[in-house]
Order: C-alpha cells, then structure tokens, then sequence
C-alpha cells in the first residue's frame, strides 16, 4: 500500500508539496522525505501530531523522547509505522519543524493506494518555495517588533554589566564589616541583622 500525502504550509500561500510513501515505512521516513522535498537541514526536535477533523493535535510522534508523562499518547518517530497510526483517506497531521515558534506543515492523506509498493519516498508534486526553515534575527524582530538582544550601543552597557563596573563597590562594610577569614556564628549574623 503506498500513502499519498499532501503538504500546505499557512506562511506561504502558493506552496504545495506531494509525497508518496509506502505504508509500512516509518514516521521518521516520512520525516526525511519532507526535509528533503523542501530542502531543510536536519533538525534536532520536530513531531508529528496526528489530528481530527478540526486540526486539534491528538496523538504525537516525536523524532526524540522528550520525556513526556506516560499517559501520554506519544510515540517515537524511528519506531512507529505510518500503518499502525493512518487508517483512512484523508486524516489530518501536522508536522512542526519548529518547535520555537511552533511552525508546520499541514498535511492530508489524499490517497491510499492499494496493490503497490514503494521502496523509498518519492516527491511526487512540488509547487512553490517553502517557508524559511529558521528565522533570521532580522526576520524575528520584524515579527515581534522589537529587537532580541540590546547592544552595547543601544543601552551603554555591555552584555554582562556596565563597562565601569568597580570592584570596590561591594565594599567590605556593605557585607557587614566582615574581613576576609573572619570565622562568622549564627549569633554573629543575627546579633548584626
């Protein structure tokens, strides 16, 4: 039995892609056709989630045990085979491929197609550009409105603190007048707090 899937993305209107896929091959087949339909780096964190009819994430399957609970319906991508989760024509799945901004793909199977085989999936359409698969820092501050991280420039401080930092600001009676190797009770602190 061979799946044909139809990918949409909702940051890209005019992109499609079309993936057929045996039956028996795994998520993680699935996984690998898609980033190489659209021309993705491998990432380290994506899932699967199977849905109803009105997108509502049901069951995942992850590429890499996160440690969810153990009532949790997930499953692991490299164990588990498109069959075992996908019965009928036209079950909805989402695909994040970015779990920072939760970014996916949207996905159908349009078709079961019986009494044929495939060894390996194959892009059967493809149509449009797909969306970045990272955003760039340019992309990111546009979309919140803001920029990510203050520049020296911006805040006239460095990264880690102000350039001026004095190291005699803590001074030694702003800790309690103790000197260095002072042996310090209990009674001491609180006789002096």
């Amino acid at each position: 039995m061979v799946y044909r899937f139809l990918l949409v993305s909702d940051e890209v209107e005019d992109f499609k892609r079309e993936i057929q896929i045996d039956a028996e091959a795994t998520f993680l087949d699935l996984h690998q056709a898609i980033l190489q339909a659209v021309d993705f780096q491998p990432v380290e964190m994506s899932s699967f989630f199977i849905c109803d009819d009105d997108w509502t994430r049901r069951t995942e399957i992850t590429l890499v045990d996160m440690g969810a609970p153990t009532d949790a319906d997930t499953c692991l991508m490299e164990d588990t085979r498109l069959e075992e989760l996908l019965e009928d024509e036209h079950q909805r799945l989402i695909y994040v491929f970015d779990y920072m901004f939760d970014r996916a793909f949207y996905m159908e199977l349009r078709e079961i197609i019986t009494g044929r085989t495939l060894r390996e999936a194959v892009c059967t359409r493809s149509v449009g550009d797909p969306p970045e698969q990272a955003f760039t820092e340019e992309e990111l501050e546009k979309d919140l409105g803001k920029t990510l991280t203050p520049t020296a420039s911006a805040t006239g401080e460095d990264f880690y603190g102000d350039s001026e930092y004095d190291d005699d600001e803590l001074d030694r009676e702003g800790m309690g007048g103790f000197e260095d190797g002072d042996s310090v009770s209990l009674s001491d602190l609180e006789e002096r707090y």
